[in-house]
């Protein structure tokens, strides 16, 4: 492998490769240190972070005659999973998903990609710190035997995208530990910040399943479609990317009715907790019914009341509402309604 690191924060990243020979690898700002991108006889990768700077991204297209309306596309983010075959290039816009562990929700960005005969280049939206799920590809590549070096761009193209859809299978993990957690918190402590969270994942879900569902279609059509920079072969991995694709919207529709299903419980645990408040309200209401009954009868001071002149009248009174309240108790206990 040779290596050739023009810049400590490089920015675009190219690697060229062909079987039986070394891995090419030059990191740098400068576009002019890439020219030109096809050489004869290597499939060459070149992976853009960052693409702030629309000049650079012109100047880089311009060099694979690429037309204006997938440069705007590229610039303009947020754009909906598609492909679009122009004669001399393929344009893909993909949707790279990470998990954020501390406000444990999604980040987006867009991935797009021109597909051309033996070259291939990515935009990636943002400059990456850390890793990003293409560093298993990059990892891959340093194999010269391996089958990524060996079996050219339609494989590169097809390791890319199972990449980023590989990492839907990982927020779909994270999604349902949160919907487990927020599960164990409806059914032992239910309150109003529950429902929010429980909200908050719902619209998070229809979300990331309005973001994934497009893609389906893009997967379709390269396994599909009669392209000349694909295989046959490469169509059979990629028909397994949209089996794929197909397992993730089927889980994503499972969470959401269990995050519905979330909703129905929640109301159902504060309808009960609210029950059993009202129920002991009642009894306790109930209780005081006989007592008050006792306690105004006495508190009438009619002059010819004879246990009103009684010595041991208020204690027999109140001996005669423990007794009520006891025997109420027990005739509770005995219907189950305590």
């Amino acid at each position: 492998m040779t290596v050739v690191s023009l810049n400590p924060s490089p920015l675009l990243t190219v690697y060229r490769f062909a079987p039986e020979k070394d891995l090419q690898v030059i990191e740098t700002q400068a576009p002019a240190d890439i020219f030109p991108l096809q050489q004869p006889g290597f499939v060459t990768w070149l992976n853009v972070d960052g693409i702030e700077n629309q000049e650079l991204v012109e100047t880089i297209c311009s060099e694979l005659d690429i037309h204006p309306l997938v440069v705007e596309d590229i610039l303009h983010t947020r754009q909906r999973p598609k492909i679009e075959p122009y004669s001399t290039f393929l344009f893909l816009v993909l949707n790279m998903f990470s998990w954020d562990a501390d406000s444990r929700s999604v980040d987006q960005e867009q991935v797009s990609f021109i597909v051309a005969k033996d070259t291939l280049i990515t935009f990636q939206e943002d400059i990456k710190a850390g890793k990003d799920v293409f560093d298993g590809v990059r990892a891959r590549l340093q194999n010269p035997v391996g089958h990524l070096r060996l079996a050219g761009l339609d494989f590169l193209l097809y390791s890319l995208i199972d990449a980023v859809v590989d990492e839907y299978f990982t927020i779909l993990d994270k999604y349902g530990e949160v919907i487990e957690d927020l599960e164990e918190e409806n059914l032992t402590n239910p309150d109003t910040g529950t429902i929010e969270r429980i909200h908050t994942c719902r619209r998070q879900l229809f979300w990331f399943r309005k973001s994934v569902w497009p893609l389906r279609d893009v997967v379709v059509w390269l396994s599909r479609e009669d392209v000349d920079w694909i295989s046959d072969a490469a169509r059979l991995y990629l028909r397994d990317v949209s089996d794929h694709v197909l397992r993730i919207l089927d889980t994503l529709e499972t969470y959401r009715e269990m995050v519905m299903g979330l909703v129905d419980v929640h109301l159902s645990m504060v309808s009960n907790r609210l029950n059993d408040v009202m129920k002991v309200l009642t009894i306790i209401s109930t209780l005081f019914i006989p007592v008050s009954f006792i306690t105004g009868l006495y508190g009438m001071n009619f002059v010819n009341m004879p246990e009103l002149q009684w010595r041991y009248g208020y204690y027999v009174v109140l001996g005669v509402i423990g007794v009520v309240l006891l025997l109420m108790l027990w005739y509770f206990r005995r219907r189950k309604w305590l």
